[in-house]
């Protein structure tokens, strides 16, 4: 259902009793030289895996695969997202919305045949002191409530006896959707930069591009509750962060996506930006083979054909779940484990998507991974906030 019109206008109208009126160019606070988008910037770590407020948008998004002792598949994601406001910047206080921030959370139970997710939406001032709501510039460590996403101490050596990569730790606990998940996502891999070294082009202009790099191939030790009983699993997970200053390019509603991590090591990536009338306005992508080099795919060489459409009966929307995808890796199918992996999140970030676990499939039909697909603005054009 579409959340009230009143409560919608009571959101929007606390926000501007908060801000005051819109910065304008004079009034705001230069974003830092440090966040801006920019080809040739060299990513720098661990601080890129930090905050960037001064950049307009930015999420940091894990998904994956578990499995249990009894052989039970599930899928989760987790986004947290920042989202600069443009409001109140030159008025001082810890109580003025400068960011907002926004999270999600689900989890695709594939033989019980059930999708839960939850959504939360804080303000938030840019004091990195407070414990409520956060997003730390010197690395991950994103806060809304209870819920939490952050870099942590290595817990376990690497085979060679050095330090091993430093692992993540989520924490996120929906009791209104019937779940609870605590996860430890350990690197495997190196990162790997999309793009040109993490500069990814989203449009035929040069400014119209992110920085973004993934981190594949993680092993995950998660903890999962669903309705009271609580279970040890473990699978693998992939995880994304990416900033930037534009959503979308111009003429762009939204976007397919697939993050898939491959059985024998790899990792692929693959998306298009589609025209309100359906056909591609960008589209990019990378693969990199087990201990291999990674390949960035050019636009022209990313095709995304719908093979099936799935029709929510909440909101209507039309979701293509299962595809047939080219790049220079090769052709493939991807089909959704679950059709019904719709999240409405017009309470917090006010768009509709779709984001699910899905397969990778070989021409034959063998499955070469397990991942998850996204599909954003098939219902309306995707905008991010309130």
């Amino acid at each position: 259902m579409r959340p009230p019109a009143r409560r919608r206008w009571l959101q929007t109208a606390w926000l501007a009793a908060w801000a005051g009126p819109a910065a304008t160019t004079s009034d705001a606070a230069p974003a830092d030289a440090d966040d801006a988008v920019r080809p040739g910037r060299a990513l720098a770590f661990p601080r890129d895996h930090g905050a960037h407020p001064g950049a307009r948008i930015e999420w940091w998004y894990a998904t994956g695969w578990l499995q249990g002792e009894g052989g039970g598949l599930f899928g989760f994601q987790l986004t947290f997202f920042r989202s600069r406001t443009g409001l109140g910047e030159a008025r001082p206080g810890r109580f003025v919305p400068r960011q907002l921030l926004f999270a999600h959370a689900a989890v695709t139970d594939v033989a019980g045949r059930r999708h839960r997710h939850a959504q939360r939406l804080l303000r938030w001032s840019g004091d990195e002191s407070l414990p409520e709501a956060r997003a730390r510039r010197a690395d991950t460590d994103v806060a809304l409530g209870r819920w939490a996403l952050q870099r942590g101490a290595s817990t376990a050596p690497a085979a060679d006896g050095q330090a091993s990569a430093v692992p993540y730790q989520a924490l996120l606990a929906a009791p209104e959707a019937g779940f609870a998940l605590r996860l430890q996502l350990q690197p495997s891999q190196p990162l790997l930069l999309q793009g040109q070294a993490g500069y990814s082009r989203k449009g035929p202009l040069p400014g119209q591009a992110s920085h973004y790099y993934s981190q594949p191939q993680l092993a995950v030790q998660a903890g999962l509750s669903l309705g009271g009983a609580t279970q040890s699993l473990s699978g693998r997970g992939w995880l994304d962060h990416e900033w930037s200053d534009e959503l979308l390019a111009p003429g762009a509603t939204g976007w397919d996506w697939i993050g898939i991590n491959l059985a024998d090591g790899g990792a692929l990536t693959a998306f298009v930006l589609r025209r309100a009338d359906g056909r591609p306005l960008w589209a990019g992508g990378s693969h990199r083979p087990a201990g291999g080099p990674l390949r960035n795919f050019e636009p022209a060489e990313v095709l995304f054909e719908a093979l099936r459409e799935w029709r929510s009966p909440e909101t209507g929307a039309r979701y293509p779940v299962a595809w047939r995808i080219s790049t220079p890796a090769g052709r493939f199918e991807l089909n959704a484990l679950l059709d019904a992996q719709e999240l409405d999140s017009r309470l917090s970030t006010g768009t509709v998507y779709w984001e699910g676990l899905a397969e990778l499939l070989a021409p034959g039909g063998m499955r070469l991974g397990l991942g998850y697909l996204e599909m954003t603005g098939r219902l309306q054009a995707l905008k991010l906030g309130l």
